[in-house]
């Protein structure tokens, strides 16, 4: 739709934008672009993972012919902490919270039929981040795709898995050593990719505030920042393609205040500590609706819940979005759930005129006060972390902070102070609905079964070889992830890259 064309339902023209401040300046309170959804709508980015490669890419494929415009992978267990599927600290957890990906083979067959400079895939994985990162670039190698055309997001956040979420694996100096390897590799060889996701979704699912969800993600973006500078990349080269990743919770106008907030301290922090220049200080980032939000109880309810909490993330300006299926308190969402969640975001972007106008709640005194307080607290932790000497001295702090907040919560539910329709308001006595589960068991084996055929096939002296390459630059100050790419050409699994890396560096024991 033209600019011309921007009416109200009655043919009300619609400006732009309203007010002085104009979106897309420092300190982009307002949003990173000018023309924020006029130009172009948020990206739709449905996260899915479901057992097998095959079973995801069937998803995949589903939404993508129902308009999804990316595509984002949710990873099993033993993926995220680096166990191939046939190992004893698998066992019963292979595809339970997402797919598995254990090699180069489950790569090609996670992305059959989808070109890799055609799609933008974002995932999320953290501590194997690296190896994923890698598994993906030898698929575009293989398919012939020029790395300077993919384009996605690793998460690589490991420090919010020790504040918050725990899929942790490495002891924290060597977890942060990786991160910054990712950020120097793709600087280098996969410029269109996203580093980092700096995601406070997870602080803010484990029970934080707003405010402290901004507060901690800041402080370890802050974090990576300095880590990244000293180890010599230059700040204009990495700092653009960072992003980040927050949830949408119920209250409307804090999660609306908090994006605005957000935008505008990241900017400032920016500018005041490393002089950034207005590129470098823009904060673009995903959304996912709030998954502690729903409820087992009545879950049709969670329809009108993830509709408010994906209205407060686009009238916040993000610049992606995943909306959860109403049924994900019980089970992996089922086609219908999730079609109705891609629908919902479809409704937003097509006939509500959220797209209409940028930042269609500033000026609001009510949402401008808001904005101002989550500002003003979030810098208040920023400082007492600063104090304790930055993020990775202040796990124990954040983790306190955290509980206690979630503590807070759950009192007022089951005090009767905080009401939540269908559990301690307005309560239906009838069953919760029972949706069907996979045949887990079936699918562990299937896999397993197919990461033994693949390994009997593999030129074992190339396994060798290429394992002690990974071993040898673990020992020494060389990027890591030219290593993990040539590996998993040759066979290596995701298992045995992070053995390698056990080996050599130990693990985390908090």
């Amino acid at each position: 739709m033209s600019d011309e064309a921007r009416r109200t339902d009655s043919g009300i023209p619609v400006e732009p934008f309203y007010g002085p401040d104009t979106p897309g300046a420092f300190p982009f309170t307002r949003g990173v672009y000018e023309s924020m959804y006029r130009g172009r709508v948020w990206t739709m980015r449905q996260y899915a993972g479901f057992g097998t490669a095959e079973e995801t890419n069937e998803r995949f494929r589903y939404l993508l012919d129902r308009g999804q415009t990316g595509l984002s992978v949710a990873f099993d267990l033993p993926t995220q902490m680096g166990y191939d599927s046939d190992a004893t600290m698998a066992r019963g957890e292979v595809g339970r919270v997402g797919v598995a990906i254990d090699s180069l083979d489950d790569m090609r067959r996670l992305f059959e039929g989808i070109p890799l400079d055609e799609v933008s895939t974002s995932m999320t994985i953290n501590a194997t981040a690296g190896i994923l990162l890698a598994l993906y670039v030898a698929l575009g190698d293989e398919q012939g795709t020029s790395r300077d055309r993919l384009s996605g997001t690793v998460q690589n956040d490991v420090l919010k898995e020790y504040i918050a979420r725990g899929t942790y694996i490495y002891p924290v100096h060597q977890s942060l050593r990786l991160v910054t390897d990712v950020m120097d590799f793709c600087a280098r060889e996969v410029p269109r990719w996203n580093t980092v996701s700096i995601s406070g979704y997870h602080i803010r699912e484990a029970g934080s505030t707003a405010p402290q969800e901004v507060a901690f993600t800041f402080a370890n973006g802050l974090e990576y920042v300095e880590r990244a500078m000293a180890a010599g990349l230059d700040l204009e080269s990495f700092a653009p393609r960072l992003s980040f990743f927050f949830a949408a919770h119920n209250d409307l106008f804090e999660e609306v205040a908090k994006f605005r907030a957000a935008r505008r301290l990241w900017a400032n922090l920016m500018r005041e500590r490393f002089g950034a220049s207005d590129r470098s200080c823009r904060l673009r980032f995903h959304t996912q609706t709030g998954g502690s939000t729903l409820t087992a109880q009545q879950p049709l309810n969670n329809v009108v819940r993830v509709a408010v909490q994906a209205l407060a993330a686009t009238m916040g300006g993000t610049q992606s979005l995943h909306t959860n299926g109403y049924d994900e308190a019980l089970a992996l969402p089922t086609e219908e759930s999730a079609t109705l969640a891609l629908r919902t975001q479809q409704i937003l972007a097509s006939e509500s005129g959220v797209t209409h106008t940028a930042d269609p709640l500033g000026g609001s005194h009510y949402v401008e006060a808001l904005t101002d307080e989550v500002e003003r607290v979030a810098r208040e932790y920023l400082e007492r972390i600063a104090e304790l000497g930055g993020a990775a001295r202040a796990i124990d702090y954040m983790q306190e902070e955290i509980h206690q907040s979630a503590y807070r919560f759950q009192m007022e539910i089951e005090s009767g102070d905080r009401s939540v329709v269908g559990v301690n308001q307005h309560v239906d006595e009838a069953a919760s609905p029972r949706i069907g589960q996979p045949d887990y068991s079936t699918l562990e084996r299937g896999q397993v079964e197919r990461l033994a055929s693949m390994k009997a096939e593999r030129d074992l002296d190339g396994v060798a070889s290429a394992l002690a390459a990974v071993r040898a630059r673990a020992g020494s100050d060389e990027n890591l992830v030219p290593a993990f790419v040539e590996a998993v050409k040759v066979g290596v699994t995701l298992g045995e890259i992070s053995d390698a890396l056990r080996e050599e560096w130990g693990t985390y024991d908090g």
